[in-house]
């Protein structure tokens, strides 16, 4: 991933500024499978520029805090998915439909009422932004095919896992022009196959690949248990997780600080590189090195240094900026504290 031992990274949201959006109307709509226009404070005209500006501090503030792999923070997205996801052509955006989410509440999702096809680059300029403002290595998400079918109100297909193949074509062709834009490394998100790991185990794998087939250089596939912000009780165990032993990412991004989890799993992913939660984003406490390098040292017990990556649990979005940043800060400084003691 990088030449850095224990190199740090983020997941891929980091805040976005008061002055950018309306955390109320946010917190009332979290992570919107429909657009939610009403969440930006900036006119129309102006809020490419804006979002600009602010892309501009997460990356700062990223670099300040020492992290090693950066992202543009999502910064111009009202969801992780929606972005690319309501982008795509065969996709109703004008009548959306109703059913039911992740956290077992009625939600407002894109119907789909023909095949799924990607027509033009969707975050191509926002690699070309992160690239140009940072020496640093650079990572940018992409929402996977599985977590897409699942957020859909499907019109057309009558088959999921048809409808995921098409999800994960597209996705591939977003990959594949991000790469040629200069991204390092490009992540998929698949949060979904934990909520429903018996569709995930039928097609769940198959899709990813699809969307990860010929890419170059490093890919990874991240799964949660959700924001913190939405799920507040978590398990210790993932339902999905070692069949993605399968699959060809070369890395799989997990949470374990919150949930507190039992790294006995990373035995079952021996061929993997893990990035590995070490920040929890449900505490409102900001961690000090001293317990991030505990966590790094006790899943160093299940694998090498060389495959291990060091991140937060889960996207940045719903925290105070200033919590984010010294949370980060404090992860940066732990595993600076772990890489010394590796190198003697």
């Amino acid at each position: 991933m990088t030449e850095t031992l224990l190199p740090t990274t983020v997941v891929g949201s980091y805040p976005q500024p008061d002055w950018l959006v309306d955390r109320a109307v946010l917190a009332q709509n979290l992570v919107p499978r429909v657009r939610m226009k009403g969440m930006w404070r900036v006119a129309e005209d102006a809020l490419e520029g804006a979002q600009d500006d602010a892309t501009l501090l997460a990356i700062r503030d990223m670099e300040r805090a020492g992290i090693d792999i950066v992202t543009d923070g999502e910064i111009r997205r009202e969801s992780y998915s929606n972005r690319f996801a309501l982008a795509l052509d065969g996709v109703d955006l004008d009548n959306p439909a109703r059913t039911m989410g992740r956290a077992g509440k009625e939600t407002m999702v894109p119907r789909v009422v023909g095949p799924i096809r990607r027509t033009r680059p969707v975050e191509v300029r926002d690699v070309e932004f992160l690239v140009a403002n940072t020496e640093r290595r650079t990572k940018i998400t992409l929402p996977g095919p599985f977590t897409m079918s699942q957020q859909a109100y499907d019109e057309h297909y009558r088959d999921e896992e048809a409808m995921a193949m098409d999800y994960a074509v597209a996705v591939n062709e977003e990959a594949r022009d991000l790469k040629a834009a200069g991204i390092d490394i490009i992540q998929i998100d698949e949060p979904w196959m934990q909520a429903r790991p018996e569709a995930a185990a039928r097609f769940g794998v198959r899709a990813l690949n699809r969307a990860l087939e010929g890419l170059e250089g490093d890919t990874v596939v991240h799964l949660c248990f959700g924001y913190a912000a939405v799920v507040k009780e978590k398990p210790s165990g993932y339902s999905f997780l070692p069949q993605l032993a399968d699959c060809t990412a070369a890395q799989i991004s997990i949470e374990a600080a919150q949930p507190k989890l039992d790294l006995s799993v990373l035995d079952e992913l021996s061929g993997k590189t893990i990035m590995l939660g070490v920040i929890d984003l449900g505490s409102a406490e900001v961690e000090t090195p001293e317990v991030v390098a505990g966590r790094i040292r006790a899943a160093l017990e299940r694998l090498p240094a060389e495959r291990l990556v060091v991140a937060p649990d889960c996207g940045m979005k719903y925290l105070p900026r200033a919590r984010a940043f010294g949370k980060l800060r404090a992860m940066a400084e732990g595993a600076a504290i772990v890489r010394r003691e590796l190198q003697g």
